[in-house]
């Protein structure tokens, strides 16, 4: 399939493992997957999970290197654990149960449990804890490159999300808070390294934790229309994953002179819209019209927690916006939340749909109810008045219900106050490529990872974990690279560094295309050739666009003028070059 130098690497088209398509696959969404499958990079095998052809592995092991580069110079050492597990050192941390149907679960032959990894923290902390007990052995930095397996329930957008994935998750090992902190830092200065070699205009933002677990998080987010992450930032340089946005809450306020609640009829008012409607048309405010911010809207959803059970939650925000499920997610995790159906209201007759009010809720009535922070005390509110066609006006928080707590589950806006004051929210969507964790000692507390400390006590190790998606970057670069005319990788991560084509039809444009093949691969350049001999230069062309190698040679018509074609895919900045000329212009842009 290809001839091998010292150093570089000849791949010939003519017998290369690669078949480019001129139609779209029909369940493609976004371009990475549109153009990956067409270029013969990858193949689909089944839902969520793609076959890695010879050019789509040459720019997954080139983005592997460059991880691993940046991992190795500061210290940390690679391992490799199995992809298939047994149950126990999840079910010690919970996560058998919390990771939910995500989970793939299998028996083997003795009937024993096991599954195939999502994550590894478990395995990391159990390897530690069978190896190292002083102090002295730590800081320690561990990371892997292998696949993981989540089971999706809506496997898309090919490589961005599926069921199978190669990612880095790394980890720390330090004896305190503040060893915890420098690790953090190590790690995230490596990964800033590893995504602007990577050629991706990122940004870091705050994040949440989720099922993994600890204190601080931070996400990097490749800005992309198709990615599935919603984010925010502010003029003044915050930033935030949507779900991990606090909001900023008013300050309580005095509700001794603020008038008594008062039920009203408000018939055929099922709806926020309808109800200030109604409140417009019957009870006219002096101050001001009726807002759809004067209501609260509270929403009844069903808790299925990891054991199986049900719980119902009522969530109040005001009425002008609406629960984000990502948001709400992230607060209630392991636990999924879905919307409340009609047989669940007839199980629970005190929740009059459309009508539902603060009055019957809280955990002692067994309704768990809590309330965007915009609820603060002293606020007052028109909500349901739990009976068909009826709402309470100036309902008072603090004075006339009293919520179970706070939750972050609201919609956030372009336009909100940034936590910090720092200006107006702006809101993008992104595709995250990489996410570090203080993890703190939730895994090694309960798997008892403990080492001696320098007065002789043991102390619970403190941990940190940081992931990129390795498989997902290939997916990230192609989205933030390519062109109308396909693929256009930066040279860090291209599966060859000159594409090669020979369009003339005579003897002499081969002869010079195969002397500048064995030129470039013997100086150690990846060539990849296209030398197939009853293809069309029309075609050649066309394939060249779509597979989007960095710099195109083109021995054609001007070879009998002693000239070859030269580009670069990206810039389309052209040029003719003697062929004796090519190598030190590959050099020179190699360089830059």
């Amino acid at each position: 399939m290809r001839s091998r130098s010292v150093t570089g690497v000849l791949l010939r088209m003519s017998s290369l493992f690669l078949r480019t398509l001129r139609e779209d696959p029909a369940d493609a969404e976004v371009a990475s997957h549109r153009l990956l499958v067409r270029a013969g990079y990858i193949r689909r095998v089944a839902s969520g999970g793609f076959a890695w052809l010879p050019l789509g592995l040459r720019v997954l092991r080139k983005i592997e290197a460059i991880i691993r580069e940046e991992m190795d110079a500061i210290g940390a050492q690679e391992v490799h654990f199995p992809a298939l597990l047994p149950r126990e050192p999840y079910e010690a941390s919970g996560r058998w149960n919390d990771y939910g149907d995500s989970l793939f679960r299998l028996k083997d032959r003795r009937g024993a449990d096991h599954l195939l990894a999502p994550t590894h923290e478990e395995l990391f902390t159990l390897l530690v804890k069978d190896l190292y007990s002083s102090y002295k052995d730590l800081p320690l930095w561990l990371y892997q490159v292998q696949t993981k397996y989540r089971d999706e329930a809506r496997p898309r957008a090919g490589l961005l999300r599926g069921r199978e994935f190669v990612m880095k998750d790394s980890y720390s090992f330090d004896v305190d808070d503040a060893g915890l902190a420098a690790s953090y830092e190590r790690h995230r200065a490596a990964y800033v390294r590893i995504f602007d070699r990577l050629g991706l205009d990122y940004v870091m933002v705050s994040a949440m934790s989720g099922a993994m677990g600890g204190s601080r998080s931070e996400e990097f987010i490749l800005p992309s229309p198709n990615g599935e992450d919603t984010f925010v930032r502010s003029p003044g340089g915050y930033a935030a994953n949507v779900e991990a946005v606090t909001t900023v809450a008013p300050q309580a306020v005095s509700y001794d002179d603020a008038p008594a609640a008062r039920v009203v009829d408000t018939p055929d008012t099922p709806t926020i819209a309808t109800l200030v409607a109604v409140l417009i048309e019957r009870f006219p405010r002096e101050d001001r019209p009726w807002v759809a911010s004067d209501t609260l809207k509270n929403v009844v959803l069903m808790l299925r927690r990891p054991d199986g059970t049900d719980e119902p939650l009522v969530v109040g925000v005001p009425g002008d916006r609406d629960v984000d499920m990502k948001r709400l997610a992230a607060q209630v995790e392991p636990a999924i939340a879905r919307p409340f159906a009609d047989a669940d209201f007839a199980a629970y007759p005190a929740l009059v749909k459309g009508y539902v009010g603060p009055q019957a809720l809280g955990a002692d009535k067994g309704l768990r109810y809590f309330v965007d922070p915009r609820v603060a005390p002293g606020t007052p509110w028109t909500t349901g008045a739990d009976e068909p066609g009826r709402h309470v006006v100036d309902l008072v928080c603090g004075r006339d219900f009293t919520p179970d707590g706070t939750i972050e589950a609201a919609e956030v806006r372009a336009g909100d106050p940034a936590p910090d004051g720092s200006g107006p929210l702006e809101l993008a969507r992104g595709i995250e490529i990489g996410h570090i964790f203080q993890l703190g000692r939730r895994y090694a507390e309960v798997l008892d990872l403990r080492v001696l400390d320098e007065q002789g006590k043991r102390v619970v190790v403190t941990m940190g974990s940081y992931g990129i998606g390795v498989s997902r970057a290939v997916a990230a670069v192609a989205e933030s690279t390519y062109d109308e005319l396909g693929l256009c990788w930066p040279a860090a991560v291209a599966p060859a560094d000159v594409h090669l084509l020979v369009a003339g039809k005579d003897d002499k444009a081969r002869t010079v295309a195969d002397r500048l093949a064995q030129e470039l691969s013997e100086a150690g350049h990846t060539v990849l050739y296209d030398d197939r001999a009853r293809v069309s230069a029309g075609v050649k062309f066309a394939d060249a666009e779509l597979l989007g190698i960095p710099l195109i040679v083109t021995a054609g018509r001007r070879v009998v003028d002693g000239l070859v074609e030269f580009r670069v895919r990206r810039t389309g900045e052209q040029a003719e070059l003697a062929p004796a000329d090519v190598l030190a212009r590959v050099r020179e842009l190699a360089a830059r």
